[in-house]
Parts: structure tokens; sequence; C-alpha cells
């Protein structure tokens, strides 16, 4: 099959949604480990078809419709295995931001966008997994890898056991998720949709955007202050959640065969700056 060939039957897989949708096709589709995404145009504006059989892109896909927008890219049209939304085209990255002596701003922005993924809304909340079920990998890993993951464990139980300012939360908030959308500002998309302390969806942006900027001297502690303020969260705690979460992180990862070395880093760092007492 030549590429002209390849490309008409990886576009295949679009075409019932191209013509019940009006769309036309303005780029080359991608892949990810659970969806396919084309890049299109409906009256001159910018979108991105997503198709998908993974339950996990449809059940956050039912939190960007609450959103509406609002902070989010906005869905417009949706069934089962499709979505259709606002293509985030903007040329500003976070992740670029983060390397390029940035941080600051770039986590300012984060919490920006997080702030409007958690306000209240004039609708009922919809259904989200409780953020205890999404730590339940974590207490094996610890009981077989020990380390910083036994910290991270007894940490996360603590702060389980005692939540604060419950929300609906994105769950996967970091530089690659939070989108340049132009005159709208920066946009959250791939939410997982948790339901637990708001603090917890500030741990993510301490992992990211790669570990030349994660694991720099100084980075975690000074973020740690800037993040607080800018969220109104305390810091001891804050601190406690990114420990929660990168051992969590880490423990995905040795789960996967993936590299838990970041996560790992990023976790003895946290529990450093922990105050005692």
């Amino acid at each position: 099959m030549d590429r002209v060939d390849a490309e008409a039957g990886r576009l295949d897989d679009f075409a019932s949604y191209l013509r019940r949708w009006s769309l036309v096709v303005d780029g080359a589709p991608m892949t990810t480990h659970t969806s396919r995404l084309l890049p299109v145009r409906r009256d001159g504006a910018l979108l991105m078809l997503k198709l998908s059989h993974a339950a996990e892109e449809r059940y956050g896909g039912q939190l960007m419709l609450w959103w509406n927008g609002d902070g989010a890219v906005r869905v417009l049209d949706h069934d089962d295995e499709a979505m259709l939304m606002e293509r985030a085209a903007g040329p500003r990255s976070l992740a670029d931001m983060a390397r390029s002596g940035e941080d600051d701003a770039a986590s300012g922005t984060l919490c920006d966008v997080a702030g409007r993924l958690h306000a209240p809304r004039g609708s009922p909340e919809p259904e989200a997994t409780p953020l205890e079920l999404w730590f339940r990998d974590l207490p094996p890993a610890a009981a077989r890898h020990g380390g910083v993951l036994v910290a991270a464990t007894a940490t996360a139980r603590n702060l389980l056991d005692d939540p604060r300012d419950v929300r609906i939360l994105h769950g996967d908030l970091h530089h690659g998720n939070v989108l340049d959308g132009g005159p709208r500002g920066f946009l959250a998309i791939d939410p997982k949709r948790l339901r637990g302390e708001r603090a917890f969806d500030f741990a993510n942006i301490f992992c990211n955007p790669d570990a030349a900027v994660a694991l720099a001297p100084g980075r975690l502690a000074r973020q740690a202050h800037m993040v607080a303020e800018a969220a109104g969260l305390d810091r001891s705690r804050l601190l406690r959640w990114i420990l929660a979460y990168a051992g969590l992180s880490a423990a995905w990862h040795l789960a996967g065969d993936g590299d838990p070395a970041l996560a790992l880093a990023v976790a003895e760092l946290a529990a450093a700056e922990i105050p005692v007492g």
C-alpha cells in the first residue's frame, strides 16, 4: 500500500463523522494510546475530531461537557465514541515557557486554569471517581518496593482520611494538558474526572514538564511557595499532596515497566520539604 492509500485508510475511520457534522479535513490524523484525532474545520472554525473506544476517555468527555468551555476546550458535538472540540492551536506552550525561564508564569497559568475548572457551576456535579479509588495502586507498590513509597502511602492515607475543600477535579493537570486557546486563553484537555481535595490537582505541576525542570535545584521549594500563594493553598498540605501524587505516579510506572526515576526523585524532594511536627 502506498502512502496515499495508507492515509486514505486512516481517514476512513472518521468518514461518517465528517459527513454527519459537515467537517473538512485540516491536517493529518494523529494517534495516542487511547484515541485517534483529526484536525478539521467547520465554517472556518478550527476544530479537533476525537475518536475513542476507551472508557476513561468517554468518562472524561462528560466532564468537558459539564465545564462547557469554562477553562477547558468546548465540546461542540459528541456521541458515545466521538467528540468534536474546539482546537486550541495558539503558539504558546507552557512546557516551553517552563524550560525557557518562565517557569513561574507557566505554573501561574496552570493555577489560573485550575481555578476556573474548580469554580462552582449552576448545574449538578457529574458523577466522578473518588480520589480514594485513584490511590489504590500505591499501597501494594510500597509493600513491594519500599523506600519513599512507604512515606507516600502513609501521607496519602492521612490526606484521604481528612479531605478538605472537595471538588470535581481534572485529575491530570500539567503543562501538556493545558493548551493555548488564542483569544480564549489557555484551556484544559484530557481530564480524568475525579472527585477529591482541590489541592491534589496542583501536584502534577511538580513532576512536569520534564526532569530537567522538575529536578532543578530549588525548583520544587520555590514553586511550592508560588503555587500555594496563587491557588490559595496551605503550602505544607500541598507538599504532602506532591509526595502522595509522585509516589502514585512512581507506582504506576513500576507496574507498567516504565521509568519511575523522576517521580521517585520528586517524592524525595517533597518529603524533604515537609515541615516536621
